[in-house]
C-alpha cells in the first residue's frame, strides 16, 4: 500500500471552514511513499509502547453481531470503518490526534493553499475549553470582535458541553454568505457573535513603515509561500532604509517547520539553532540556512495568547539568540508536532510525534514564550481603536533609534 505522507507541526487547531475541516500546519516535508509505519516513527525499545498482544477478536465479533442482528436500516460499513478508526485514535487521550475522512483531508489541502471558506478563526483547546486560539486578520471573525482566548459555549444556539473540536467545527461550517451565531465566554461574560461565513484568502504578509523608519511587518501565518512573500518584500522594505523593525506575530496560530526556518533565517545568522526536535530517544536540530537580510537592526516581536506553534518557534528563537525584545502577552503554548499519513482512500490520520524546544532548551508546549515586557490587549481597547501592545513596541524602537 502507497501512502503520501506530509509531516506538520499542527497547531492542534481546526480552521472553521464552510466545505470542511482545516488544520493549521508545520514541519513540511515533500510527500514520501512508505506505509503507515514510517510517519509513527516507533523507535525500539520504547518505553511507552505497551508489550501486550490486543485481541482483535473482539472487534470481529462485534462487527459479526452488528451484521448478523441490527435491525433499523441498511448498513453503511464504511461509516462503521471510519468510526472504528475515530475510536482507536480518541483512545489515545490526545485532542491534537485526529483521524480525517476523505472530504475533511481534502479541506486541509485547500487549506494548506491558503484559501478557505469560512469564518477566518483558529480554535483548538485549551485548558480542557474549546477556544479560539486566534482570528484571522480582515476576517469575519476579527471584525465581528472574536478574540484569542474566547471558549466557544454555543453554536446557533446549541450548546457544546461535551462536544470535541472536530464537532463544533462541523457546526460552525457551512457556506458562504450564510450567517452563523457564535457565542463565546470571555472572562466573566457570555457574549453573541452573529459572523456571516465568506471565503477566505489569507495573504500572510503585510508591512509598513511607521513614523521613525520603523518597518512594521506583520506575518500572520507561516503557509507555503510564506517565506517566498517576505523576500518579495523585503527589497522594499529595505529600499526605505529602516532603523528597526517591528516583527508582529499576534495571533500567528504556526505553520510549516520549513517555512518558518527559512523566515528565521532572514534574522538569524546561518548555523544558528532555530529549534529543536524532540522525538522519543533522537533529537533533530533546525538551523538557520542563510540569507540574512535584517543584520544588525533592532527587533521588538510582538506575541499574544493568540501566537502559537511556528510562531513561537520564531519568537523563541529570536528570544534566545539575544535579537529581539519581546513585547504583550504570553503565547499559547503549542509545542506538539503532528504527522499527517494519508491513507489509501484519501482518508488522513493525524497523529502527535514530537515536541519543539527553543534553542536554549525550553519547552514550548503549554509553557509557552513569555514576553519581556508585558503589556495587556483589551476589548475596550478594541472598540477604541487602541493598540497599547504595538504603542509599546513602537516606543521602544524609537528610543533605541535615536
Amino acid at each position: 500500500m502507497q501512502n503520501n505522507r506530509k509531516s506538520l507541526v499542527l497547531m492542534a487547531t481546526l480552521l472553521v471552514i464552510s466545505f470542511g475541516f482545516g488544520f493549521n500546519y508545520g514541519r513540511n516535508s515533500l510527500p514520501s511513499q512508505g506505509g503507515a509505519k514510517d510517519i509513527f516513527g516507533l523507535v525500539k525499545g520504547d518505553k511507552s509502547v505497551v508489550e501486550e498482544n490486543a485481541d482483535f477478536g473482539v472487534f470481529w465479533e462485534a462487527w459479526d453481531l452488528i451484521e448478523k442482528n441490527y435491525i433499523l436500516g441498511p448498513l453503511n460499513r464504511q461509516k462503521m470503518v471510519y468510526g472504528a478508526v475515530t475510536g482507536m485514535v480518541d483512545s489515545l487521550g490526545d485532542p491534537y490526534s485526529t483521524f480525517l475522512t476523505p472530504e475533511e483531508n481534502s479541506a486541509l489541502n485547500d487549506d494548506l493553499k491558503g484559501v478557505f471558506g469560512g469564518i477566518g478563526a483558529e480554535v483548538g483547546y485549551r485548558e480542557e475549553a474549546i477556544t479560539i486560539i486566534a482570528p484571522l486578520k480582515n476576517s469575519p471573525a476579527e471584525k465581528a470582535g472574536l478574540m484569542a482566548g474566547d471558549q466557544i459555549v454555543g453554536v446557533d444556539n446549541k450548546s457544546t458541553e461535551g462536544l470535541n473540536v472536530d464537532e463544533v467545527v462541523e457546526m460552525i461550517r457551512g457556506e458562504k454568505g450564510v450567517s452563523v451565531k457564535i457565542a463565546v465566554v470571555r472572562g466573566e461574560e457570555t457574549l453573541t457573535f452573529d459572523i456571516v461565513r465568506d471565503t477566505i484568502v489569507d495573504k500572510t504578509v503585510r508591512w509598513e513603515m511607521k513614523e521613525g523608519q520603523v518597518a512594521y511587518i506583520e506575518i500572520t501565518q507561516f503557509k507555503q509561500d510564506t517565506a517566498t512573500e517576505l523576500d518579495a518584500q523585503i527589497g522594499d522594505i529595505l529600499a526605505q532604509d529602516p532603523k528597526s523593525v517591528a516583527l508582529d506575530l499576534r495571533n500567528n496560530p504556526g505553520g510549516y517547520l520549513n517555512v518558518v526556518v527559512d523566515v528565521a533565517s532572514r534574522f538569524i545568522d546561518e548555523g544558528q539553532i532555530v529549534v529543536t526536535e524532540e522525538s522519543g530517544e533522537s533529537n533533530q536540530v533546525y538551523k538557520a540556512s542563510g540569507g540574512k537580510r535584517f543584520s544588525n537592526l533592532p527587533i521588538v516581536v510582538l506575541v499574544n495568547e493568540g501566537s502559537a506553534s511556528a510562531a513561537e518557534i520564531l519568537a523563541g528563537a529570536l528570544k534566545d539568540h539575544h535579537l529581539g525584545t519581546l513585547v504583550g502577552k504570553q503565547t499559547f503554548g503549542k509545542g506538539l508536532v503532528q504527522g499527517i499519513s494519508e491513507l489509501q482512500d484519501g482518508s488522513a490520520l493525524k497523529i502527535t510525534v514530537a515536541k519543539w524546544l527553543t534553542p536554549d532548551g525550553n519547552n514550548i508546549n503549554k509553557d509557552g514564550i513569555a514576553p519581556d515586557v508585558e503589556v495587556e490587549y483589551t476589548m475596550d481597547d478594541f472598540k477604541a481603536g487602541k493598540d497599547p501592545q504595538l504603542d509599546k513596541a513602537l516606543e521602544i524602537l524609537r528610543a533605541n533609534n535615536q
